[in-house]
């Protein structure tokens, strides 16, 4: 698990904080956490490269490609501010580079797997593709996780990419009924294990705490000691 891609169902769900958790969970190891495009912020504001960092430890190095100030879709993003798009060669390139300094290195999108990057249309699979790396899905816990998940980890399969599994990104601390069957109903849905559920809020927590129960949070695919259920 050199490279790991880090998708998810959608925006908004929990992917930092999942990939966080994972960086946390490998304290022994070298991580980098790449970044390809970050929107949505202005120039000096902390990314989502960045809070990983912050989260999970001094062993993790953040890189990030490319920023733009809009939060919108990358090639959107990037259009209206006039500013080159992040290509999928270019992703490849600088995760393999990471790759040779560092035991593992993270790759997280920005929102779901078919965003585009660029004016033809490439998206965050045309890269895991190049780097031939195993894909994690991130997903919300409640109602319509089922489909969404289910549509994610079909559109990997018929790329030929390999889904290394599923991660509730936020996992409320009195799940609704819905919430609690898909525990159970994520894994026949996606045709993936499930890896682990973040709890909901995880990222307000001060990092050394984080740190400390990441591994709770993740199954052992993950660097975690979670069990089934």
């Amino acid at each position: 698990m050199t490279i790991l891609v880090v998708t998810g169902t959608g925006t908004e769900i929990g992917k930092t904080i999942v990939t966080a958790a994972v960086a946390a969970a490998f304290q022994d190891l070298r991580v980098a956490v790449l970044k390809p495009a970050q929107t949505g912020l202005a120039p000096g504001e902390p990314g989502d490269a960045a809070e990983v960092a912050r989260l999970a430890g001094a062993h993790v190095t953040a890189v990030e490609l490319a920023r733009y100030p809009e939060p919108l879709a990358p090639e959107t993003a990037a259009r209206r501010a006039g500013l080159p798009p992040v290509r999928p060669y270019e992703i490849a390139e600088a995760a393999q580079k990471l790759a040779t300094e560092h035991d593992l290195v993270l790759v997280e999108g920005a929102g779901g797997l078919l965003v585009r990057y660029d004016e033809r249309g490439a998206t965050l699979a045309d890269a895991a593709r190049l780097l031939a790396a195993p894909v994690l899905v991130v997903a919300p816990a409640g109602l319509g996780t089922l489909n969404a998940t289910a549509l994610t980890t079909e559109a990997l399969r018929t790329r030929g990419l390999a889904c290394r599994g599923v991660v509730v990104g936020s996992m409320p601390a009195e799940p609704d009924l819905a919430s609690r069957c898909n525990i159970d109903d994520l894994p026949v849905a996606a045709g993936v294990p499930l890896l682990g559920a973040v709890p909901a809020g995880s990222g307000a927590l001060e990092p050394a705490d984080f740190q400390v129960r990441a591994a709770s949070w993740l199954a052992p695919e993950l660097g975690g000691n979670r069990t089934a259920g």
